[in-house]
């Protein structure tokens, strides 16, 4: 009997319906490999909700979301929407679906495939063989602390965490070492900063509940550098919501092109899995859009969500193989290219290795 799985899909905006139609196309070769039996549900968030709703994040969509397994999500925005409403804009709709499903725990793995090298302004020796995982705690600290106010003089915010707002983030950092290399690097500034050196203590105790693996703490301003100069030396990466943020910005820049990195959201029942790129309104429509980013979070989401290891083994595989032949979309199309491919061009693909027995 087949597996059943249910994935409220949510295109969005710009390059998201092309992206995600691609990691459909992957997903249900993969079903023919393996008896699974995808069941999408397609919801409207975004500026495209906009245009038919007049709300970025309709009820509909957050209810088909709770009913699901998980979320397969493009992405949002474009200029047009701009000048909005900040309750009305696409990006608002994101963090109100973040918050309604309780996802704190943000992954963001960073890989560097061996046949792109060149393409990261690091030099190869320093960017070969990097495999590192940031995990950002999204729905704390300061961007949500209060008080926080802006006034004729002065402005203000707080940075705030709970005991149990780091012990759970911990935990998820601590359970994805065991999957990995066994290595938490926590970056604080707790040299500084209060709430750091109480987010240390809490990180150390949590530890003690996983002695396989090592524990080591960096100063924020440390760990870009060391980010730079040797990103090696990291397996997984726990930080609060801003050092997280700014982190894992200069982290993707490792791998040579934002179009191939993936990430999830999780936390709550439902997790949500979605590139770390944006809906890049400028190549819409054109068929060029990179979509290994949104392949690869169809791989994390089998991973995660459903625990079909071996499943997203095979999505991540096909992945390295398609790049090892020199497929590539024009993003990358100067490292290595024996053909360079459109977008559905590079999901067939991709598809076509994952259908391989």
């Amino acid at each position: 009997m087949a597996k059943v799985y249910k994935i409220a899909v949510i295109k969005g905006d710009g390059i998201g319906p092309e992206i995600v139609d691609e990691a459909i196309k992957v997903l249900d070769a993969l079903a023919s490999v393996y008896d699974f039996d995808f069941r999408y549900n397609e919801l409207l968030m975004g500026g495209a909700a906009y245009e038919i709703t007049g709300d970025p994040l309709p009820p509909e969509t957050i209810e088909g979301c709770k009913a699901a397994d998980a979320v397969l999500f493009g992405a949002i925005g474009g200029e047009q929407w701009d000048n909005l409403p900040r309750e009305k804009r696409p990006e608002t709709g994101l963090l109100k679906l973040r918050s309604a499903l309780e996802l704190y725990a943000n992954y963001r793995p960073v890989k560097v495939y061996e046949e792109l090298v060149e393409a990261s302004t690091l030099k190869p020796e320093v960017v070969s063989g990097v495999d590192l995982l940031v995990m950002r705690e999204l729905t704390g600290g300061i961007y949500f602390g209060e008080p926080r106010e802006k006034l004729e003089d002065k402005a203000y915010n707080t940075m705030v965490y709970t005991k149990a707002e780091v012990e759970r983030i911990a935990h998820e950092a601590f359970k994805a070492a065991m999957k990995r290399d066994k290595r938490v690097c926590s970056v604080d500034k707790a040299n500084v900063l209060e709430v750091s050196q109480f987010w240390r203590e809490i990180v150390e105790e949590v530890a003690k509940a996983y002695p396989e693996v090592s524990l080591s703490h960096m100063y924020v301003d440390n760990a870009a550098m060391q980010l730079v100069r040797n990103p090696k030396q990291f397996d997984v990466i726990l930080t609060g919501n801003i050092f997280g943020d700014i982190l894992s910005d200069e982290a993707s820049m490792i791998s040579g092109s934002i179009g191939l990195l993936p990430s999830a959201s999780v936390g709550g029942k439902v997790a949500l899995y979605e590139p770390i790129h944006g809906s890049a309104p400028d190549i819409a429509g054109q068929g060029i859009a990179n979509p290994i980013a949104t392949i690869a979070s169809a791989a994390m989401m089998l991973r995660y969500s459903f625990g079909e290891e071996e499943a997203a083994d095979k999505i991540e595989s096909a992945i390295e193989q398609v790049l090892k032949e020199g497929y590539r979309t024009r993003d990358i199309a100067d490292y290595g290219a024996k053909e360079i491919c459109s977008t559905t061009e590079i999901g067939s693909y991709i598809a076509e290795y994952v259908a391989k027995v």
